[in-house]
């Protein structure tokens, strides 16, 4: 997956949000919580992820793939090169990544969040509602009948 990929892939996920840091990296966060960090520029790292401790060592095990350097005690891995996941594969775990993340909130702050997304919903329906009643039709005017 390239960058673009990997961007519409994450931010797909709810509450996502991006924002570059650290120079060139383009960090994907739910709640302020880091779940994937990709390079814009050439390193000697691609994308970095959050997984569980199981896919964390059969991933290091691959070629390719390294304990990501800073993160590799929170179980974070790293590709060096971006072809050392199938695109299934890195949805899957870019997914999981999220998922860790989002499980490890406080509870109420997920409720929170997901209450928010159901208001604007709510919020959205109400507005088209008030728009389709708001939309004036005119009677069609029918000939008289002269005789």
């Amino acid at each position: 997956m390239d960058i673009d990929a990997i961007r519409k892939f994450c931010l797909s996920l709810p509450h996502t949000t991006e924002q570059v840091q650290w120079g060139a990296d383009l960090v994907f966060k739910v709640d302020g919580k880091m779940f994937s960090v990709a390079a814009l520029e050439v390193a000697p790292v691609c994308l970095s992820f959050k997984c569980s401790p199981e896919n964390f060592v059969e991933l290091c095990e691959r070629p390719g793939i390294i304990p990501a350097p800073y993160l590799a005690r929170a179980q974070w891995v790293a590709l060096e090169t971006p072809g050392a996941l199938t695109n299934d594969e890195l949805r899957e775990l870019l997914a999981e990544a999220y998922r860790l993340v989002w499980e490890r909130l406080p509870k109420g702050r997920r409720e929170a969040l997901a209450g928010d997304t159901a208001k604007s919903g709510k919020r959205a329906a109400a507005q088209r509602t008030q728009r389709a009643s708001s939309v004036q039709t005119t009677p069609k005017k029918t000939p008289s009948r002269r005789s």
